[in-house]
């Protein structure tokens, strides 16, 4: 009898520090947040991104593929950071500011040629937009009124990954560089369309490309997911949310 208290004892305290230590973990988990302040493009731009992206998928679907769906939107990022999670709300406040000022919903952009980043043999694409002088004003207002909150960040800011695989070598450092290296005369705005055979993209990029002009419908605010694509919708400017 002794021995099965003596048991039972150490079973409760073990799951009362495995608890404690879940618990300390999930609130460190959530003290930063990943964060990606983007362009929500309209019907055309977004029409072209979900049929290369079907393009890619078709010529390779293996490991790291993906759909533009709920979990991976096609947008321009504008802005990628660290902030503290409860200082959340007063970037919301500050990013919807500079959107009523710069009224981003009436400035077209223009699609202008594919690019990607080569991978092991495969490459991660997207279309990029011209860069206008409009574009490196906003990201300056979006960057000026964020920089209070921003601060360095790890891999624990972002939505982990369901399989429980880590966060991709590299993601947090992009993020935390993000703005010294992608903005200003640095900042290359694009939409990602997804991984492809290299060899496919390099013929890709070899064809006459037809530039098309496009809007945006919204300006939104997601925390980032691996790779840092945008995962989950924490703001967005649409009346339609």
């Amino acid at each position: 009898m002794m021995k099965q208290h003596s048991l039972i004892k150490i079973i409760s305290c073990s799951a009362l520090i495995f608890l404690s230590a879940s618990f300390r973990f999930a609130t460190a988990q959530s003290d930063t947040t990943a964060i990606d302040v983007l362009l929500d493009p309209g019907k055309t731009m977004l029409d072209s991104a979900k049929y290369y992206n079907g393009v890619m998928r078709k010529n390779y679907n293996g490991p790291g593929s993906f759909s533009l769906d709920a979990t991976h939107n096609p947008h321009i990022s504008v802005l990628q950071c660290f902030v503290r999670t409860a200082d959340l709300g007063k970037v919301y406040a500050a990013v919807a500011k500079i959107v009523k000022s710069e009224n981003p919903t009436k400035n077209k952009l223009t699609a202008s040629g594919f690019y990607y980043i080569p991978l092991s043999g495969l490459g991660l694409a997207g279309i990029m937009a011209d860069t206008t002088a409009w574009l490196i004003r906003f990201q300056a207002k979006l960057i000026e009124s964020v920089k209070p909150y921003i601060l360095k960040g790890t891999d624990a800011a972002f939505v982990q990954n369901k399989n429980g695989t880590p966060i991709a070598k590299g993601t947090a450092d992009y993020v935390n560089v993000y703005v010294p290296e992608h903005s200003g005369v640095k900042f290359n705005p694009h939409v990602t369309i997804g991984l492809a055979q290299e060899v496919f993209l390099k013929e890709l990029l070899a064809k006459p490309y037809r530039k098309f002009t496009f809007t945006n419908t919204s300006v939104s605010i997601y925390q980032l997911g691996d790779f840092g694509t945008a995962q989950k919708k924490l703001w967005t400017s649409s009346k339609n949310k």
